[in-house]
């Protein structure tokens, strides 16, 4: 027992040193559990042996992971981007295995082993790229878009990948494996292949049935205890439960989890079973990645550097080599092109399930397995580095080049510009058209430019938060900046910008929380409006209502309120010190609490004087508060 305490906190404690501080450096959290692993496993010598038996129960954290994939794809959702989802997904998956498959047998693989090699290539990291794509604000551009639509066909084609390696096992390793895995409760050994199929057919129809049918029943019997962790416990009997029916059946886990997942996808339940399951995937995952890194071959990385380097460099060039050919064929232009073509050249994590799934079934050696994962996890290290290429030196050369392909000339500037045109700009943007303004609208995403231009409604693609893009909008000679975009470090940005090319622009901005309106402050905005303040305080004042407040009452009330707290924001902002931690700074501490005494003191005196009275005799409600004049 003290044994297993003594791992269970070495793992947690490299997790929780690591992890922060490669997401802190962008890195991402897969990156940093593998460091962890690596530091506490080959470098330390903190984990053992003992990495590879706790990877085993890891490994569930796959499962849920691909019941979690499922769980995301609503089959609506999967047809409507069937032509890019399967043609320039499918195409990416099919020619990068083809690529590698050849090359791998030229360098003397068998076809088995070149064919393992070449899906587990093929793959590209979801986690790492989805991350810096929505740091960068480049998830609404097109190169963003497809780029997360290959990521979502790969999720989908490791199932197929996952029931494809099996039948490649090598004979000379199969015998190897049986031994090692004779307990491994497989009820159909020995029965005939037409039998096994019918049972796997039948056991697939009653998941599927199952879920479609039977599950909703289920769900709404067990929310009746409303008690979360009984919820909790039935998710994971859904996930568990279908993962040991697979393996009775000699199938994936995996497999029957993602299946599961895609029956549950339209239920009104999906949310629960994601928040409920989200947690033991990140911590199994995260252990399981440990695992990983606490078992590369260091010793095989000293003896073979200048050879994996290579490897590693030949697995970058002939992807990047692959997508660049599919972003001209399927029409990325400009930075979208480098953007998806730099962005997916790396492997992912899904390489790591794959080569131990692998290793499992006898399809690989141990020898190829220990080279393989060196690849692929320094193709991972080196995503930021391909990031930091195509932000430092690529992009500047397309700044002012839009989505077609042509130049950003605006011919007729507006004094007014707004940045981002979703769904807080286009309300701004329609007021202001009411009145007779015409705003020049920049926005990143390129299905929104094109549907509102064919509403007369002119905009141009570009991120604002780049002086180029400001500046051909006409930022220079502008009277009014609206900043409606949904990402916090790219508005702030283009306050710091816009400020600096023009200090006297009127900037009205969109701000997050009370932090991010001081950041916007200090950057030097004129006025900042919080996404759900005005909201909250239209919800506070029908809560007063339902509470029995007069309705004129409650409007002076909160009128009162809404005044009071934009007033203490402008306070607080000036004390605000952003390299302070949010409960340290005393100065703001204490201006907080006066003017939240103050505020109290204000609204309770109105209270008292506009309370209604009433005229016992005639009945009349009178409101010293209401204008009778």
């Amino acid at each position: 027992m003290t044994e297993l305490l003594y791992e269970v906190l070495i793992f947690l404690g490299a997790a929780v040193v690591a992890v922060p501080i490669s997401k802190q450096l962008g890195l991402g959290s897969v990156l940093g559990y593998l460091i962890a692993g690596i530091v506490a496993g080959p470098l330390l010598g903190l984990i053992g042996d003992e990495a590879q038996e706790i990877q085993h129960v890891a490994e569930f954290g796959v499962v849920m992971m691909l019941f979690l994939v499922g769980l995301e794809l609503e089959p609506e959702k999967l047809w409507e981007l069937r032509h890019k989802l399967f043609g320039l997904g499918g195409f990416q998956v099919l020619l990068t295995i083809s690529l590698f498959t050849v090359g791998a047998m030229f360098f003397g693989l068998s076809f088995n082993e070149a064919l393992v090699v070449g899906m587990l290539l093929s793959l590209s990291s979801t986690a790492i790229v989805l991350q810096t794509l929505n740091e960068r604000g480049l998830m609404t551009s097109t190169g963003g878009q497809s780029s997360f639509t290959v990521l979502l066909f790969q999720d989908i084609a490791v199932i197929p990948m996952l029931a494809v390696i099996p039948l490649l096992a090598l004979p000379e390793l199969v015998s190897h494996t049986t031994d090692n895995n004779h307990h491994s409760g497989n009820l159909l050994e020995g029965v005939s292949p037409w039998l096994r199929a019918f049972i796997t057919v039948v056991v697939i129809g009653a998941i599927v049935f199952v879920g479609r049918y039977l599950s909703r029943p289920l769900f709404r019997y067990i929310a009746k205890a409303r008690l979360r962790e009984v919820f909790t416990a039935y998710a994971l009997f859904i996930v568990v439960g279908v993962a040991v029916l697979m393996s009775m059946i000699g199938l994936s886990p995996a497999l029957g989890a993602f299946v599961a997942g895609v029956v549950l996808a339209n239920s009104e339940y999906r949310h629960e079973l994601e928040s409920n399951i989200e947690p033991f995937k990140g911590l199994l995952l995260g252990v399981f990645f440990i695992t990983v890194g606490a078992g590369i071959n260091f010793t095989l990385l000293h003896a073979e550097l200048l050879n994996i380097l290579a490897l590693t460099s030949l697995v970058v060039i002939g992807k990047f080599a692959v997508l660049f050919c599919l972003a001209i064929v399927f029409k990325l232009r400009g930075a979208d092109r480098w953007l998806f073509a730099l962005g997916l050249a790396q492997t992912g994590e899904f390489g790591f399930v794959l080569l131990s799934f692998s290793l499992q079934n006898g399809a690989i050696t141990s020898s190829l397995s220990s080279t393989l994962m060196l690849v692929v996890a320094l193709s991972m290290l080196i995503t930021p580095l391909l990031f930091i290429f195509l932000d430092k030196v690529l992009m500047p050369r397309f700044a002012g080049v839009d989505d077609v392909g042509k130049s950003h000339k605006i011919d007729v500037k507006s004094p007014i510009i707004i940045a981002g045109h979703g769904r807080f700009g286009q309300i701004v943007t329609r007021n202001l058209m009411a009145c007779g303004f015409q705003p020049t609208i920049v926005d990143l995403d390129i299905e929104s430019i094109e549907g509102f231009s064919k509403l007369g409604l002119k905009t141009y693609f570009g991120d604002a938060s780049r002086p180029a893009i400001l500046a051909t909008a006409g930022i220079e000679s502008a009277k009014l900046l609206v900043v409606a975009v949904d990402d916090k470090h790219r508005a702030l940005e283009i306050v710091n910008r816009a400020r600096m090319a023009n200090p006297s622009i009127a900037i009205v901005a969109r701000s997050f929380d009370r932090l991010h309106t001081y950041d916007m402050y200090k950057a030097g905005a004129n006025q900042i409006v919080r996404e759900t303040f005005d909201s909250s305080i239209r919800s506070s004042k029908l809560s007063l209502e339902a509470l029995g407040m007069d309705t004129e009452v409650a409007q002076k009330v909160t009128k009162l309120f809404f005044d009071r707290d934009r007033l203490g924001v402008r306070k607080m902002a000036d004390a605000y010190d952003p390299e302070m931690p949010r409960f340290t700074n005393q100065k703001m501490i204490d201006i907080a609490l006066a003017h939240n005494e103050e505020t109290a003191q204000l609204i309770q005196q109105l209270i008292q004087t506009c309370h209604q009275t009433v005229d016992p005799e005639k009945g009349v409600t009178s409101d010293p508060c209401s204008d009778t004049r």
